[in-house]
């Protein structure tokens, strides 16, 4: 499939009058961009002098934001195997799984502010917007699939999961724009 051709491929199928890869791919990709971005700021704090209080706990958020990194670039491929399927509990599970694993990798990002690489707190900013513009996507696709299936009962329990998480992640992506603001303007 997608993750081990070119990016140029990827979005030249994207681009193309095809159904797959769409949009929900596509979010997926994003929240993989938003989890490389938290990986970055690891990697480039990790080892210094300054950080090091903090060796242990940055280990930590590296090996979940990698392995968040890694199930995401997965889902950019699952969905557009679970689109073609035309089943739609499939094509619902995969935004699902996106949205629940937005709303984890976002939360890494409060800890960066405090414990990462100063000189890269703009990227913490982006993977949290990152991973919030990914995680609205998922949640529009759910949607789009709950309507098909017509299943009320499960359509409000997902509703209400997702409306709460969203809550939360809107919370995280302020206060990580706010506080990296602060940061950058001194």
């Amino acid at each position: 499939m997608y993750c081990d051709k070119s990016l140029k491929k990827y979005l030249d199928d994207l681009a193309k009058k095809i159904p797959a890869p769409g949009g929900g791919s596509a979010a997926a990709l994003t929240a993989s961009l938003g989890a490389s971005l938290i990986s970055m700021v690891v990697n480039f704090t990790l080892g210094k002098r300054r950080y090091a209080k903090y060796e242990d706990e940055l280990k930590q958020i590296l090996k979940q934001s990698e392995k968040l990194r890694k199930e995401f670039l997965n889902l950019v491929d699952l969905d557009v195997i679970a689109y073609n399927s035309k089943n739609l509990k499939k094509a619902l599970n995969v935004p699902l799984r996106l949205a629940h694993l937005c709303f984890l990798g976002i939360k890494l990002c409060p800890e960066l502010i405090k414990k990462g690489n100063i000189n890269l707190m703009s990227d913490v900013a982006v993977g949290a917007v990152l991973l919030e513009s990914a995680f609205r996507s998922a949640y529009f696709n759910v949607e789009i699939n709950l309507k098909a299936l017509k299943d009320k009962r499960l359509t409000q329990a997902v509703e209400k999961e997702l409306k709460a998480k969203e809550k939360i992640i809107k919370k995280i992506r302020q206060d990580t724009e706010e506080k990296v603001g602060k940061i950058i303007r001194g």
